[in-house]
């Protein structure tokens, strides 16, 4: 791994998907840490998260859409409104937002805590 910017950017730029998702990591809050002993994990549709950072801080809602391309977050309930009225959903990065509830209905995804934990 190198410490050059220029390489950490292509390193992230043409990175595969899989390695994209991993890179999608977002802080657990206080609670979730305790149970599953563990700082953080890769955030997935489904999730309840809290935004910490800008213009919709403090702000909760369900993760709609993760966009492993842009590396961006679409959350429901954060939206702007554009001059002609409509409502558009507003995309994070995910280093601005703590997941506040895990969607645990994917056994993939307890295999994971597990794993870390």
């Amino acid at each position: 791994m190198s410490k050059q910017p220029r390489k950490q950017r292509k390193f992230r730029y043409k990175a595969p998907l899989h390695v994209r998702h991993k890179l999608m990591g977002v802080t657990l809050s206080e609670e979730l840490r305790e149970r599953y002993q563990t700082r953080s994990l890769p955030v997935k549709k489904g999730d309840k998260v809290m935004v910490m950072r800008g213009d919709f801080k403090e702000q909760e809602g369900k993760v709609e859409k993760v966009d492993l391309k842009h590396y961006r977050l679409t959350i429901e309930g954060v939206s702007v409104q554009k001059p002609d009225g409509n409502q558009v959903y507003h995309s994070i990065h995910p280093s601005k937002v703590m997941l506040v509830e895990l969607d645990l209905d994917d056994d993939e995804r307890n295999e994971v805590i597990e794993r870390k934990g």
